[in-house]
């Protein structure tokens, strides 16, 4: 008995090693297509300026900084792309948990993640250390291939069925357009008044480093529309 029990804890150890181990090489050849349309994207941007067809005011870069992460500078804005090098189970109480989809195959339940935050791009240049970013959205993506997006606005919106849906370059390119497009449309907010009336004497001798006052897009506001997440569409018939 002792034999087979842990012949079983073997085969488990086996099995979800293995699982896991497929969805991080799943995950990190996605994160390699994305790095490969954004170079695409970045191309044609260039090409656009060479034609004339826009301004070249304005640059549109791309920056690979290691295997997990990237980031897109366009006006002041900065968008990071991150790969969580770890596999996670989706939460129980999560609608996509309550699918066919998921109960005919529980190990369909586990991804990889790939997140996007929004930064101002000021805040690196001049070492705003204290400067707040956000989290636009995050990328599952499991065993299969499939993929659903929590996310804000345009790139929660883009319609994805988990049971259906293929993370393949069209919807990588559509992920990335989309949160570029959300990044444009979230724009910077004048802080309330009172939050930077009062202000210290080391603050004041510590402005010209930029650390007078905490910069983001939405520091010292809510909206309803900013703090709306979009989980996706979940098929639970």
């Amino acid at each position: 008995m002792a034999a087979d029990k842990q012949a079983n804890l073997f085969k488990h150890i086996a099995g979800k090693g293995s699982l896991k181990q497929d969805i991080y090489t799943i995950t990190f050849d996605i994160f390699q297509n994305f790095k490969e349309e954004v170079k695409k994207m970045v191309d044609s941007y260039s090409l656009a300026i060479e034609k004339k067809t826009i301004s070249n005011r304005v640059p549109f870069e791309y920056q690979d900084k290691g295997d997990f992460e990237f980031e897109i500078k366009f006006g002041g804005d900065v968008l990071l792309f991150f790969m969580h090098t770890n596999i996670f189970e989706v939460p129980r109480q999560h609608e996509v948990m309550n699918t066919p989809y998921i109960k005919k195959d529980k190990e369909r339940s586990y991804c990889g993640m790939i997140q996007v935050f929004n930064f101002l791009a000021d805040s690196f240049k001049y070492g705003r250390e204290n400067d707040a970013g956000y989290m636009i959205g995050r990328i599952l993506v499991n065993k299969e291939n499939h993929y659903f997006i929590e996310g804000k606005k345009e790139i929660g919106m883009i319609y994805h069925n988990f049971e259906k849906s293929l993370l393949d370059k069209i919807a990588i390119k559509q992920i990335i357009e989309s949160a570029i497009e959300y990044t444009l449309n979230f724009d910077l907010l004048i802080p309330p008044y009172d939050k930077i009336s009062l202000v210290s004497v080391e603050a004041i001798n510590k402005a010209w480093q930029g650390s007078l006052m905490q910069t983001g897009k939405r520091v010292g506001f809510k909206f309803q529309s900013d703090e709306k997440e979009v989980k996706g569409h979940f098929n639970k018939k």
